[in-house]
């Protein structure tokens, strides 16, 4: 009997937050050396998504490092503007919540102000119950203490889980915490698994 579904946000539920491609397109857009400004996000990005970092700081390292004929809030309104989101889960999450009475968790990689604006603008909280992102609890994936974490904020043992990644590699590392793991790879296919799961949906 599934309890709760521990869901990762980018690239199940909503488009990545800030991620390779949406980078390269925030380069390009605004004449940014891509080579060096990959570089300085891979030295600091860990340390921004578990919220050691705030956006500006973040900024100043990959971006703000010398002067730019563009404002600070210019580049953050993009990066924000890259997120869109996937109804289709959504919706199918807004079901088997209501259907099965059951709690989706999320369980996230992104940085504290990313999220905060992706939670609010989606209205994520109408549909999910709890977001475990990094940047809130200071680990991220795949480290096990952001499942641990998960699992004791819900009170459920991990066989009451069901967890679905759109990274193989992270949906995995959920496996050997005891979790029932669904790689996402389109729409239709997490619904037929969940089904297999008991969690179907008319």
């Amino acid at each position: 009997m599934i309890k709760a579904i521990f869901t990762d946000l980018g690239g199940v539920c909503l488009s990545n937050g800030w991620d390779n491609v949406s980078r390269k397109k925030a380069a390009k857009h605004f004449d940014v050396d891509p080579i060096e400004m990959e570089a300085r996000h891979q030295m600091i990005a860990g340390v921004y998504e578990e919220g050691r970092l705030p956006l500006d700081q973040y900024l100043d390292f990959v971006i703000f490092h010398q002067n730019r004929d563009f404002h600070r809030e210019t580049f953050i309104t993009y990066m924000k503007n890259q997120s869109t989101s996937f109804d289709d889960m959504l919706d199918l999450y807004r079901k088997i919540r209501a259907q099965h009475g059951i709690r989706i968790i999320a369980v996230s990689n992104e940085g504290r102000e990313l999220a905060d604006h992706r939670i609010k603008k989606f209205n994520l909280p109408e549909i999910i119950d709890t977001f475990v992102v990094s940047s809130y609890m200071g680990c991220k994936k795949p480290d096990p203490a952001i499942f641990r974490m998960a699992l004791d904020l819900a009170q459920l043992s991990p066989h009451d889980i069901v967890y679905i990644d759109d990274r193989e590699m992270l949906a995995e590392a959920a496996a050997k915490m005891g979790l029932k793991c669904l790689w996402h790879r389109s729409y239709r296919r997490t619904k037929a698994l969940l089904a297999r799961h008991g969690l179907a949906v008319k």
